[in-house]
């Protein structure tokens, strides 16, 4: 039964190519690891965000690889350990032998672990899977010295079963998409497609998230940055000046 769950949830996605059908697959495993994070009670002191969130609870249209959340409050004792035989139990109900692996320093905030699905596992006896070799890893990343100022909201998700999720609203995703794109030292396209995408959207700020978050960390940190919605037209406008004139000059050609 727990493997005809998942061969319906991969119909709905009507693959095309090989790619469509692995990040369907990987998009399954996102879910059913949220789905045993929030079984855990993992987010009574934790909130989604990132990419994925987007995807998943707001109907972005860019697949998003890892699994990204905050602490509510700082806690520098966090550790995925408390969490990890949830996950495996939750896989195993689906056919799936988990291995995870941590991989975060002591004094790193952000806290990383991974989790890879046996190619031995459910996804193996899926009819009309184009890949015998369906292993997939899934990367997990929460900041356990989170800036101040989230505003959080509920979501429920149905697959694999109903379950409830803690996130950070739009207001404050956007946020940190805008410190991300700010503060990065190289550009990434994901930057520019999500901005695009909050902005089409009409979506606010949660400028007192951006206001402590370039404070904290970045290349504004500790200067006592008063963020406004000028400020942040202005830096905005300076990136995308930054960006458009760094590939120029990297086709330009000299003679």
């Amino acid at each position: 039964m727990s493997v005809e769950i998942i061969q319906s949830r991969l119909l709905t996605y009507n693959s095309q190519t090989l790619l469509e059908q692995e990040n369907a697959l990987k998009e399954i495993v996102q879910e059913i690891a949220l789905a045993a994070l929030s079984r855990a009670d993992f987010f009574r002191m934790a909130a989604f965000q990132g990419g994925t969130c987007l995807r998943i609870l707001y109907g972005l249209e860019r697949f998003s690889e890892g699994l990204d959340f905050t602490l509510e409050k700082p806690d520098d004792q966090f550790t995925w350990d408390n969490y990890i035989k949830n996950m495996r139990e939750e896989f195993n109900a689906y056919g799936f032998d988990l291995e995870v692996k941590q991989r975060s320093k002591n004094d790193n905030a952000v806290k990383t672990a991974f989790l890879k699905t046996d190619s031995k596992g459910g996804f193996l006896i899926i009819k009309d899977l184009r890949t015998n070799n369906p292993q997939l890893r899934i990367k997990l990343e929460i900041d356990t010295n989170p800036p101040s100022g989230s505003t959080y909201e509920l979501k429920y998700l149905d697959f694999p079963l109903p379950y409830s999720i803690k996130t950070q609203d739009m207001s404050s995703l956007f946020a940190g998409k805008c410190h991300a794109l700010l503060c990065r030292e190289y550009v990434k396209g994901r930057d520019w497609y999500d901005f695009s995408w909050y902005i089409a959207r009409r979506t606010p700020i949660n400028l007192t998230l951006l206001s402590n978050a370039i404070n904290q960390k970045g290349c504004w940190e500790n200067q006592e940055i008063g963020v406004t919605k000028a400020w942040v037209l202005g830096s905005v406008d300076n990136w995308f000046f930054e960006a458009k004139k760094e590939r120029i000059e990297e086709k330009l050609v000299l003679v």
